[in-house]
């Protein structure tokens, strides 16, 4: 049996991902959320990280 940790990492990323973009999502028009430079930081890297996690998981089903 084999150890791989890319199913799991994968997992975390997307949980990670979907929770900090959901938050900027939801916090996108607020007053109390100020944005760096007119960008929606917490949108931006949410949807990197989900990214991110749904390759990790293609990888690791594809068993390289």
């Amino acid at each position: 049996m084999r150890l791989d940790i890319r199913t799991p990492l994968g997992m975390i990323f997307i949980v990670f991902g979907l929770i900090l973009a959901g938050y900027g999502a939801a916090t996108k028009g607020s007053d109390m959320y100020t944005q760096t430079m007119g960008t929606n930081l917490n949108l931006m890297w949410g949807s990197l990280m989900l990214m991110f996690g749904v390759a990790i998981l293609l990888v690791a089903r594809r068993r390289l």
